[in-house]
């Protein structure tokens, strides 16, 4: 099997086969083999520099009702919030303070949030920060409305596809929202000129290895700038709650396979790697990633953006937050790049 990691190393690419045997190969050889070299891949192009991303979660409504997540419409327990243009500022200017040079708006889908109101926040964000990057990751949205924040002058917009086989998508989803339209937001993205982020759930109910197959080829067509992956934590207050989640080492083959098959690309230690293990994110980063989102939100909104249970950091302050991250980036080898971090195309 350690062949095949090699092929994908030389190549960037395997049959379908191949890729099969590879995600569902149980060997810790194979997993070293994959680390280390996902690993020599991303220092060939990034070095040691890990990107730090100030992610600031504006609202905890949204109108979609997906299956799996926390802040799902039908979720009456849902602790709802919104942050005021204020409070965003403010979460900023910490961030900038702070080293943060890119900062990510995410949120529910909330029709609170009108193209007005995200303009007038972009821009002022790009007025008083012209060395950042703005990203965004609101969900789908009209193509007229991609245009005029990009107008605004936002960069980059994150939308994990979730799923790429349409089965799949309709049984995590439901029946108003379809993966034709999800997949046509992100080709709208990047045909506008944003820099696009995508990615999938790892370990989803009812998820098999064709349906991870399927997300690795929808990448390798739509040619994203970010990959976000991250193992399914599931949530209490959802019709998954007692599905068992995805499993750490499942989620690091991945990463290893998509740094191998992607090797320029934006790849995120995610915040749900962190919940599932406590070493997941610097295990993340020494299998591929470059990409860090720490939290710039306020404290007292944290806990109620809670998209799966036992999400870590949800009690520190961003400086707290920011200096331990750091240490541990360094322990695990590493050094956190205070700039942008764009994708090297």
């Amino acid at each position: 099997m350690t062949e095949l990691v090699e092929k994908l190393y030389r190549t960037s690419d395997l049959t379908d086969g191949e890729l099969k045997a590879l995600i569902e190969a149980d060997s810790e050889d194979v997993a070293e083999l994959l680390r280390r070299r996902a690993d020599e891949v991303r220092r060939l192009h990034y070095g040691k520099k890990v990107f730090l991303r100030g992610l600031i979660e504006v609202s905890s409504y949204c109108k979609n009702d997906c299956l799996y997540c926390g802040i799902r419409r039908s979720n009456r327990d849902a602790d709802r919030y919104r942050l005021t243009r204020e409070q965003i500022m403010l979460c900023a200017e910490s961030g900038y303070e702070l080293g943060f040079r890119t900062f990510v708006m995410q949120g529910g889908e909330d029709s609170f949030f009108t193209d007005d109101f995200m303009c007038g926040v972009i821009a002022e964000l790009r007025e008083k920060y012209p060395d950042c990057a703005i990203t965004l990751s609101l969900g789908e949205r009209s193509y007229d409305s991609y245009k005029r924040m990009k107008a605004a002058g936002a960069d980059r917009y994150l939308l994990r596809h979730e799923a790429a086989d349409g089965e799949l998508y309709a049984s995590l989803h439901p029946s108003e929202m379809s993966l034709a339209h999800r997949k046509q937001c992100l080709y709208d993205l990047r045909s506008l000129g944003y820099q696009v982020g995508a990615g999938f759930m790892v370990g989803a109910p009812r998820q098999t290895t064709d349906h991870l197959i399927a997300d690795l080829r929808f990448l390798q067509e739509l040619k994203p700038q970010m990959i976000g992956i991250g193992p399914f934590v599931p949530h209490h207050s959802t019709p998954f709650a007692d599905e068992k989640g995805g499993t750490l080492a499942l989620t690091l083959r991945l990463l290893g396979i998509l740094r191998l098959m992607f090797p320029r690309v934006l790849l995120p230690a995610t915040t749900a790697l962190g919940t599932i293990a406590p070493n997941g994110r610097e295990l993340g980063l020494q299998t591929g990633c470059n990409v860090v989102m720490p939290n710039l939100s306020p404290v007292d909104v944290r806990k109620k953006y809670e998209l799966y249970d036992n999400k870590i950091c949800t009690g520190e302050e961003a400086a707290e937050c920011r200096t331990c991250l750091q240490r541990r980036i360094e322990a695990a080898g590493y050094e956190v790049a205070v700039e942008r971090g764009d994708c090297i195309e």
